[in-house]
């Protein structure tokens, strides 16, 4: 993580900086974290960024939810191939999240990748084949998607941005009445 808060990967020893996640990409992450970490195992743990993974020399990513072996878990890093890799879209890593950082994790033979994109809502499922990262599964909305890998979980897209209107929080009509200032009086 850079000294300012923000984001930053090593890809091919450039260092990538992002800018701070925004609210409805955080409420994804929040809500797939909780929704994974009830379902994992003692084999399989989930670990959500900033975390740092050593992908090898001159790469060092965090994605926004790995899961992973937990010897692969050491003091400072990820060390090893997570099992899982889940990535939230937004239009600030949209095109490193489905380019640079899925071929990266082709290339680290990443056994599954999820992008989980806030606006559609949509899960895509991919999986390693003959070592490309292609497309098994897609849900959209309310459809659930029923993974059995790399451990049995059941995501309906819709419900990660519970309470979150497509304005973003605090805006439009799935926020009235609630909130920070919803019970002070008029001004």
């Amino acid at each position: 993580m850079a000294a300012d808060g923000r984001r930053s990967e090593l890809m091919g020893g450039v260092e990538l900086v992002s800018p701070a996640p925004t609210p409805r990409h955080q409420r994804c992450v929040a809500a797939l974290t909780h929704l994974l970490y009830a379902a994992e195992t003692d084999r399989a743990l989930v670990l959500p960024a900033p975390c740092e993974w050593a992908v090898g020399p001159g790469m060092i990513l965090q994605p926004d939810l790995a899961v992973v072996r937990p010897e692969d878990v050491h003091a400072t890093e990820i060390q090893g191939t997570p099992l899982l890799i889940v990535e939230v879209l937004s239009q600030r890593t949209r095109q490193s999240d489905l380019g640079a950082k899925r071929m990266a994790f082709e290339a680290a033979g990443v056994p599954a990748y999820w992008v989980v994109d806030p606006e559609v809502p949509s899960l895509t499922v991919m999986r390693l084949d003959r070592g490309r990262l292609a497309e098994s599964a897609r849900a959209v909305g309310d459809e659930p998607y029923r993974a059995t890998f790399p451990f049995p979980v059941t995501v309906v897209p819709a419900r990660l941005l519970r309470g979150i209107s497509p304005q973003g929080p605090g805006r439009g009509p799935a926020s009235r009445g609630r909130g920070r200032w919803a019970d002070a009086p008029p001004r």
